[in-house]
């Protein structure tokens, strides 16, 4: 059925006059039937037999390793987008791959009565998401806009055609935080599946459906003061052909591998802060973690006993949340794309990596599980000393994998 231009908009204005919810409104615009204003309390009966109506069905991910991957993996999949070998959606794994898989950044910043630390295990810090839509061989649509109304008919857009719109919003704005817990300036994306009744329906990328009003929404995408109002969704089910997406993933693992090694510039990082990234960035920790005299090191930076206990709960939460680490530090989904990849024309020797990042899942959950934010502070050298030793360990496995890994790589490229 041909839908009237603008459906959302006259659909809202029909809600507005009439009292109708926003699904009977819809429903009568494309009938064609006349308007009859409803009263106080049938607007009222309407609203809430629509907030408790079950929310509808859309296809999404189970068990979400990595954030950025899972949420693209729904949009992608809503929009019928297939592995041209399986005949499958792109899974997670492979999509976390092509955005760059993993890396390691370690920082420490002290402030008055706080001292943070940093923790990132996934690629960084190059763009994930831009290399994930670069790589996956989709065609994307993207927008970005100062103006709200713009930005909600580029919504409507995205949604009419059936589609799950990505959005970027302030954290802060969003109305189930709390924003005193959140810095002003982390964003986050956001999928716009559908939606339900009068609101809209967000994955935040756990996979999970979350109501929101399309004005609550609106304040969230304008607090970002860069892209502004950005979205982004897939128009076509066209994806990748079988030989794109093996060249892209040999991009994908050079750029990993030499952001591991440290033999590639890391973009818009100045060459002093390098030492906190990649093998090298893991070897300057341990040292930091055995250092007991300097100020450098975390005996003395963490000699505070709320410092020591606040900074390590920041350590765990960076190593097991899934925006910026996840299980493993995400070795072992990094294991899984190895082996996917490794299915794709000419790549098949990839797979013969695939154990040793399995491996190393194993070596980073043992570490993670060692990390005690209830520590004596008596005796928090000790417990640094013995997480050093640990992660010299992983270090030396690390650089072997990804030494190995590159080799491959660089002779597949050839």
């Amino acid at each position: 059925m041909a839908q009237p231009k603008n459906l959302k908009k006259l659909t809202r204005t029909r809600m507005e006059r009439t009292g109708e919810s926003y699904t009977t409104a819809r429903k009568s615009i494309l009938a064609a039937k006349p308007e009859r204003p409803a009263s106080a309390a049938d607007a009222q009966a309407a609203a809430d037999a629509a907030e408790e109506a079950e929310l509808p069905e859309y296809p999404g991910p189970e068990n979400v390793v990595q954030y950025d991957a899972g949420l693209w993996h729904r949009v992608l999949t809503q929009a019928g987008v297939l592995h041209p070998l399986t005949g499958q959606p792109l899974s997670e794994a492979l999509l976390a791959g092509l955005a760059g898989g993993i890396g390691f950044m370690v920082f420490t910043f002290e402030y008055e009565s706080v001292t943070t630390a940093t923790v990132i295990t996934r690629a960084h810090p190059e763009p994930y998401t831009a290399n994930l839509l670069a790589r996956c061989g989709a065609k994307v649509n993207e927008r970005t806009t100062g103006s709200p109304r713009l930005a909600a008919e580029y919504l409507d857009a995205g949604l009419d055609a059936g589609r799950a719109v990505v959005v970027r919003a302030s954290v802060a704005a969003l109305p189930w935080i709390d924003a005193e817990a959140v810095e002003d300036s982390d964003s986050i994306d956001l999928a716009v599946v559908g939606e339900h009744g009068d609101d809209l329906l967000l994955d935040d990328g756990s996979g999970q459906l979350t109501p929101i009003s399309p004005a609550d929404l609106a304040t969230a995408r304008s607090g970002r003061k860069r892209d502004k109002n950005w979205q982004a969704w897939i128009p076509a089910s066209t994806g990748p052909d079988a030989q794109t997406l093996a060249a892209n993933v040999l991009t994908a693992i050079e750029a990993t591998t030499a952001r591991l090694l440290g033999t590639s510039e890391l973009e818009g990082v100045p060459a002093h802060f390098g030492r906190n990234f990649g093998i090298a960035g893991m070897d300057s920790w341990v040292d930091r973690l055995r250092d007991t005299t300097t100020a450098k090191g975390w005996s003395q930076v963490f000699a505070e006993p709320q410092r020591l206990a606040s900074g390590l709960e920041q350590v765990l939460g960076f190593l097991t949340d899934t925006r910026f680490g996840g299980l493993g530090a995400l070795r072992g989904q990094y294991a899984d794309f190895l082996t996917e990849a490794s299915k794709l024309p000419g790549l098949e020797s990839l797979g013969e990596h695939a154990q040793g990042y399995a491996h190393l899942a194993q070596d980073w959950i043992g570490f993670t599980e060692a990390i005690d934010p209830s520590i004596d502070p008596g005796q928090r050298a000790e417990h640094f000393a013995a997480l050093a030793d640990h992660l010299a360990a992983i270090a030396r496995a690390e650089e072997l994998a990804a030494t190995a890994l590159a080799r491959n790589a660089k002779s597949l490229l050839a």
